[in-house]
Order: structure tokens, then sequence, then C-alpha cells
């Protein structure tokens, strides 16, 4: 399902486009993961790289992500933009299952947490054995919208940092011991670490203004070098909400890099 290296360029090198951007602003739309600001349940699974506050690789790439939000939040305000906490940021490499679909299937199969835990440990110890340990980087590319949230989107420095991505993704999607608890892949990858979510849409927003809040961003980003994330840990995370992503410590992890 995923595209191929070159595919994925293409399509997300035009994402911060100002043409791109004043097309998706028309389509945004409140959160509903957030009530009043604050994370309401969203219960569910993925496959994550550590959260900024456990990730002692990547923190001053986190620290220009920071003020890559704080610039968004100034320019769009705060009673529109709800920008996540940055010690909750990382990279989601595989979306499992999440909010009425984890809930319906724990309810008709009360093993099935167990059951995914196993069967991804099994698919991650596949993947590992089978790893060349180059390093994978991937780069800060630009802030994007998404319907309901606001991405800081990242393009692989190379193939092969782009292809270990993908051979993780296929070996825990293409497992028939996953698929057969109902969990299949919903989406190609679009690499992304989200910085926030949209709030109440007020009638008079000015559209206009925030497509160049954010071509301004993605201009100065494209005129400096742009900052390298290393992925070194690959983890099967549960979440309850956006912001809390725990695991236990049997729990399966992948060593990348």
């Amino acid at each position: 399902m995923d595209e191929s290296y070159q595919e994925y360029i293409n399509r997300v090198a035009r994402l911060t486009l100002p043409s791109v951007c004043a097309l998706q602003l028309q389509g945004i739309q409140q959160s509903p993961k957030f009530v009043d600001g604050k994370p309401v349940s969203f219960p569910g699974y993925s496959v994550i790289t550590p959260p900024a506050a456990e990730d002692n690789v990547n923190h001053k790439f986190y620290q220009q992500l920071e003020t890559l939000q704080r610039q968004l939040f100034d320019g769009l305000g705060q009673n529109f933009f709800i920008p996540l906490p940055t010690t909750s940021f990382h990279f989601t490499l595989a979306d499992l299952i999440w909010d009425e679909s984890y809930r319906q299937v724990v309810k008709d199969n009360p093993n099935f947490d167990r059951e995914l835990q196993q069967q991804v440990a099994a698919s991650m110890n596949e993947y590992q054995a089978e790893l060349d340990h180059q390093p994978i980087s991937w780069q800060l590319w630009g802030v994007i919208t998404r319907p309901r949230a606001i991405m800081a989107c990242l393009v692989p420095k190379d193939q092969n940092s782009y292809q270990s991505v993908i051979k993780l993704r296929r070996a825990l999607y293409q497992n028939a011991g996953i698929i057969g608890l109902g969990v299949e892949q919903q989406y190609d990858l679009t690499a992304h670490i989200t910085l926030g979510y949209f709030d109440h849409i007020p009638d008079s927003l000015n559209r206009d203004r925030l497509c160049i809040v954010m071509s301004q961003i993605n201009d100065r980003l494209v005129e400096s070098e742009l900052p390298e994330f290393t992925l070194k840990q690959a983890e099967l995370r549960k979440f309850e909400d956006m912001i809390h992503y725990n695991r236990e410590s049997d729990w399966a992890v992948v060593n990348l890099g």
C-alpha cells in the first residue's frame, strides 16, 4: 500500500506549497480529541519512536520543533490552536488501532491487548533479524495542515531511511496474526510529528493570514539546513488520549540504525 521512495518524495514535497496550504485550510475542523482544550479519552495502540521526554538522541531536533510550535501558537491564536505538550512529541511509524474500533474489539475479545502485544513482538523480532543497522535519518520539511491538526512533516534523508520504515510497516501490517485481530493498514505513510490540534473554528477565521503564517515558517526552514531526526528505536505504545503514550518493560521494541 505504501509508495515507492520517489513517489513519497514527490507527494510530500508538495504539501508545504502555499497553494496546497490554502486548499487544506478550507476543510479544517475542530478536533474531537479535545474538549475545552483538554484531551478526551481516545484509546489505542501505535508503534512510535520514544516520546520527546524519553528520547536522548533528538533533543536538539525537538527544541527546534518547540520553536516552530511557539511560532504557530503566536500566529494562529490561543483560542484556535491547541498545542501539544512538547514532552509528548513523537514520530508515528505505524498506527494500529484506535478509538471506537479499539473499544469494540476489546469488548468482543478480552484477550485482545495481550494477543496484539504478542503479535507485534513477533513482527518486530522478524524485522530486527533482517535489519542492516545503517543510520536512519529523516529531515524536517515543513509544517502542514490536516483536517483537524497541524503537523511537522518529515522526509527521508536517503532511500535506505525510507525503506527501513516501510519494511517495519510491512512486517506489522502483513502479519496474518495482526490481521486476524482486526488490525489493518488504513493510510499510506505521511511521516509527521503532530504539533497541535484545531479548537473551535470561528466563522471569521482569516484563512489567508493563516496560510501566510505557515508559508513564512516553511520558507525560513527551506532557507536553512533542514533539521535531522535520527531513528534509534521503535516501540509499541498504548495511548489513552493524544498526550499520554505508555508501555510496559516487556513490550516490543526494535533498536534501529
